[in-house]
This record gives C-alpha cells, structure tokens and sequence, in this order.
C-alpha cells in the first residue's frame, strides 16, 4: 500500500473527479475505482482503457474503516470497490451493494471452487474475490534470536521498543485473541477484556502503532518484528532478505478481499467489464507479482514466477487455512463501540 498522505491526496483529488462527472450525469465512457492503496498493478487500469475505451477514474484508501466511512454516506459514490471479508459482511446488511450476475463474467469460471461460497457470501451473491492471504509476524533474522512461530514474541522484553504493532483495533485485538487461545471474532466481554490487558501490558514494548510505513521501516532495520499481512511480507522479504515471515501456531487470521458493485454504481456495465478484465488470469497473474498479495485463479498462479508460486508464505498449504485456528473476520458492528474503547485504552497506554 501506499503511504497514507498519497492515499489522501489522491483521494481529494478523484472525489472532486467523481463529483464533476456526477454533475454531468451518468458517464458510459468512465468507472470510477476505490481501492486499497498499491493494491493493483499501475499499468493495469491503463491495458483496460486500453482494450475497452474505458477511462478508469482511480483513488486508494488505507483501511476498510475510512473507505466505508467515505462512502457510507454517499456524498461521493464508485462504482467498484474492494472490501475485505467482514466488511462485504456490513455493507450487504446495509443494503450498500448490488448483486453480481455471474453469468456476465466470462472469466468468472477463472476463480477456484475453495475460494466461492465463503462465509460473508455465502451464495456469491455479491462479490468476486480478487486477493487473499494471512496475517502473521514479519521479523528480522539477524536481530530476532528466537524461534518465532508464537505471538508470545511479541511479548518478550528482549525486545523492548522493536516491535511494530498494527494501528488497527480489529488487527491487534485479534493478536492478544489468538495468544490468549481465543477466537478472534469473540463477542464475550470478560474475553475482550482480557485481550485488552494484555495489550496495554504489551505497550511499553511496542515501538509504534503503524499503517503503511511500517514496510519501509522493517525493510530498513528499524525493529526487529511487525505484525504484517503476507502480502506485505512478500514485498518486505523481496526487498530485505534478512526478513522472514511466520504464522503463530495459536493461529490467526485468513482474509480474503473481493470486487463489490457498489448500490450508487453509474455505470454498471463497465463494472462488470473491469471486474471480468481483473478475473483474466493474465491480469490477475500481472496484480499478483506487483502487489505481493495471493491469486485465488489457479491458471494466473501457474503463470508466477517459480519462487512466488511456490512460496509457502504467499501460497501457504491447504491444511495450514483450512486449521480450526484460523479465521476470517466477520462483522463487529454489534459490538464495535466496545472495540473502540478498548482500543482507545490500549492506544493511552502506549
């Protein structure tokens, strides 16, 4: 992803984009993406007006939060969007996006069975994935001594002030879960209590609370272990092969973000083109090497490089996702005013 201040920029500078093609009515030669940041291949939304005539009106967001806070209110409306699992959850409770018609996709057929009926979706009804992976620890292999396959690392005090913690509630909360022998999607109080305490007893510990820069940051030696999506970890390693990633016997997270239709879409015939176009296995193979992020098309994996598709960090063995320990997050609005106070206890703490 890219850092937060070109997500912003680029964010203000589409939404004003987004507005004047809204003041001219429905636009049949324009789309307009919200997407997470450096979540596609730069060339691709280029090869795509390309090929269709398309123009591709782009902006990024940093996390699942700000995008449906964006556009929640629908003061400034897309016609695609990339939501992770929990949140295609929310917004399919919310009424916020129309169902997808298969049959439209050609490249549909693309998209391996393991990864059709999920349980945010349960009947396809409204997304196509487009990336998944894990949730793990990154760390450095010449400043980490120990074995790391616990999130009990994170706790050690030999390593005081280099530990990068993700500055997202849902993320951290489901670290000290799992250490505790939890589900992440727990909705027991005494449980998230737990969590909390723990944290707050893991703060002094804890370099910083990062988003993005946090990748520049290990690449360049400045801690020693960070909670990180593999994908991230991909590009980390590739960048600094001092780094290795490794997910935490207790278990942890497996997500997966899919393409939605937004119910405020302007022109949805061009969404299903850019949504077909992002299922070819050449294109989805070329998104899968830049971004560092796990195909669920097996035909774009067969076309990676030898050492991608054959990592076990980005394509992990069956038996390690389908474990009982791991989990995908489902939606927390029934108790994310909870979520937020234990994190704001947690964020004072530091």
């Amino acid at each position: 992803m890219k850092k937060l201040t070109k997500a912003i920029t680029m964010l203000i500078t589409v939404s004003l984009l987004i507005l004047s093609l809204a003041g001219c009515g429905e636009s049949k030669n324009a789309i307009t993406v919200y997407n997470w940041g450096d979540y596609i291949d730069p060339e691709v939304n280029d090869l795509f007006t390309e090929e269709t005539g398309i123009k591709v009106v782009y902006s990024e967001y940093a996390n699942n939060e700000e995008m449906y806070a964006t556009v929640e209110p629908g003061n400034v409306n897309y016609d695609i969007l990339f939501p992770s699992d929990y949140m295609i959850e929310k917004m399919i409770k919310k009424d916020m996006l129309q169902k997808v018609d298969t049959s439209k996709l050609d490249n549909y057929k693309n998209i391996d069975n393991r990864f059709k009926k999920l349980p945010f979706d349960p009947e396809d009804s409204y997304s196509v994935p487009y990336m998944w992976g894990t949730v793990g620890i990154v760390y450095n292999t010449k400043m980490v001594e120990d074995v790391v396959d616990s999130w009990d690392v994170l706790w050690n005090e030999k390593y005081k002030e280099q530990i990068f913690m993700y500055d997202s509630e849902r993320d951290s909360i489901m670290v000290a879960l799992k250490k505790l022998g939890y589900s992440m999607n727990t909705r027991d109080e005494k449980e998230l209590e737990e969590a909390k305490k723990l944290l707050i007893e893991q703060a002094p510990l804890v370099l910083a609370y990062v988003g993005d820069e946090g990748k520049g940051k290990m690449v360049n030696g400045e801690a020693a272990l960070m909670v990180a999506w593999a994908g991230d970890a991909m590009v980390m390693m590739n960048e600094n092969p001092d780094l290795a990633y490794a997910i935490p016997k207790e278990g942890s997270n497996y997500f997966v973000d899919s393409i939605v239709i937004s119910k405020a879409s302007k022109n949805v015939e061009a969404a299903y083109e850019y949504i077909d176009f992002l299922c070819r296995p050449d294109i989805a193979a070329k998104n899968a090497q830049y971004i560092g992020y796990s195909t669920p098309i097996s035909k774009a994996r067969d076309l990676l490089p030898e050492e991608i598709k054959e990592s076990e960090v980005a394509y992990p063995k069956d038996e390690v996702i389908s474990h009982s320990n791991m989990e995908m997050f489902n939606d927390p609005s029934d108790i994310v005013e909870l979520y937020s106070s234990i994190w704001t206890e947690i964020k004072a703490s530091n």
